[in-house]
């Protein structure tokens, strides 16, 4: 009695479970997107329909991209006991009654067992490790879901041991088709109601949904339900109900995440890149989803530095009053000054010669500190006895505020960090700078000059980390 009661239950909540719910796609036909995964003849694919999969996976994409949908088709599909644990309820104590069962069943009736973790990434590593010996020795098939990117959000150790499948945002194309699928299917749809999508009301689900599966699915349902039949039976769904029912796109975004860091990357890279437009939307993405506008503020300072630097010395200033007058007004007004910033910067001339900085740091670390030569020595302490500051020529009493004398250690005389752009006002710095280091070169009898190579963008990385 009591298992027909449970049934009963189970079948009712299936019954009234969220329309999303409903309609997940329960074999690979009926699964719609990842064709670059689950595609015909595609490993993952032939792994699933000759129940042969063997070795872990570990499926990684955004929200409604059909992760758990996925691990359910394999549920499905497999002869294996398929259990199901959500990282975010489930600890060690949980796992440990799942593997003393799946030993049990293996010793028994030698039946293999597939552990679904979904959001795995929320474990930490201790519970993480947890896993590793049962995965090892063949306990069980891992399967974890990740909206995270795995390879910095789990164990090295388990992702060793594990296959990533990236999937992606359903294209516009195929989230139609899960909507239309929605309307038509008699079962678990809407099939058995009168319902008319206007088209216009059809394409708006499609381009706010995102790509998002569930997104749409669910404002589908509200429109449905809260629209009442006409006179005639007829539910329609109308361009203002679907407005209504799907109002702002979702914008995946963490802050502590791959979106965060990616989005920050693709704003940084189209300033750097002198295209406006492009940054102006990396930029709307950034502060609709809630980015911290000064986070965005700092990096256009460091990009003004960076990437435009003596090309049009404004650039840092403007970056910098951007940052002082967000501070002073706040949001929303505050976008103006960001925005301004941002379109300067992206029409800049550009110049990464501040990058000059780290030849110099390189230079000091092959060959180690020299001493400064005694005529550039501080002379209010020690120049009658010592010495300091002997000898040193003091540029403006000569016409043009110049007089060539020696600056670097005498063992570096000639040797050039800087190498001016020739672009923006640094044209103008370079033409200067040349005359300049010719009367050097002639006063001090340089005959041996050395222009230190660019670094590569890697090698400046590798730099900065040792900047304390």
């Amino acid at each position: 009695m009591s298992d027909l009661f449970d049934h009963a239950m189970q079948e009712r909540m299936k019954s009234e479970a969220p329309l999303a719910a409903r309609m997940r796609p329960r074999t690979l036909e009926e699964f719609v997107g990842q064709e670059h995964i689950v595609g015909e003849g595609k490993l993952l694919r032939r792994a699933i329909e000759a129940d042969r999969l063997f070795s872990s996976i570990i499926l990684w994409g955004p929200p409604g991209s059909g992760k758990t949908t996925l691990a359910q088709v394999i549920a499905n599909t497999t002869k294996s006991r398929f259990v199901t644990i959500s990282a975010i309820l489930a600890g060690k104590a949980e796992l440990r009654e799942i593997i003393a069962e799946a030993l049990e069943r293996r010793r028994l009736h030698n039946e293999r067992t597939i552990l679904f973790v979904d959001e795995v990434h929320r474990w930490n590593k201790a519970q993480q490790d947890a896993l590793l010996p049962h995965i090892e020795n063949g306990t069980v098939t891992f399967i974890g879901a990740t909206t995270e990117n795995p390879f910095f959000e789990v164990i090295s150790a388990l992702i060793s041991r594990s296959r990533v499948f990236q999937l992606r945002n359903l294209n516009q194309e195929e989230t139609g088709i899960l909507i239309d699928r929605a309307l038509a299917d008699k079962e678990r749809g809407y099939g058995n109601k009168r319902i008319v999508l206007d088209p216009e009301a059809r394409t708006h689900l499609i381009e706010v949904a995102g790509g998002d599966a569930r997104n749409a699915l669910n404002a589908i349902e509200l429109a449905v339900e809260s629209t009442p039949p006409n006179k005639d039976g007829i539910i329609y769904i109308t361009l203002d109900v679907a407005q209504e029912s799907i109002q702002r796109r979702a914008v995946l975004y963490d802050k502590d995440g791959d979106a965060h860091y990616d989005t920050i990357s693709a704003f940084i890279k189209s300033v750097r890149g002198s295209d406006p437009d492009a940054a102006l939307y990396w930029l709307a993405k950034m502060l609709y989803a809630g980015e911290d506008p000064r986070f965005i503020l700092r990096r256009l300072i460091i990009l003004a530095g960076e990437d435009i630097g003596l090309a049009d010395p404004m650039g840092i200033v403007i970056a910098s009053s951007a940052a002082q007058a967000f501070d002073f007004i706040g949001l929303p007004e505050g976008v103006y000054p960001i925005v301004e910033a941002t379109l300067y910067l992206a029409t800049a001339p550009k110049s990464n010669s501040a990058g000059s900085y780290f030849k110099a740091m390189q230079k000091l670390e092959e060959e180690g500190q020299v001493s400064v030569p005694r005529h550039l020595q501080d002379g209010n302490r020690d120049a009658a006895a010592m010495g300091h500051g002997k000898d040193y020529v003091y540029p403006h009493e000569f016409e043009g505020h110049f007089i060539p004398q020696q600056y670097l250690p005498k063992r570096l005389l000639g040797t050039y960090f800087y190498k001016p752009s020739g672009e923006g006002y640094e044209t103008q710095v370079a033409a200067r700078l040349e005359m300049w280091r010719e009367a050097q070169r002639k006063a001090l009898g340089i005959t041996r000059v050395e222009n230190i190579p660019d670094l590569s963008e890697e090698k400046i990385q590798e730099m900065k980390r040792k900047i304390k």
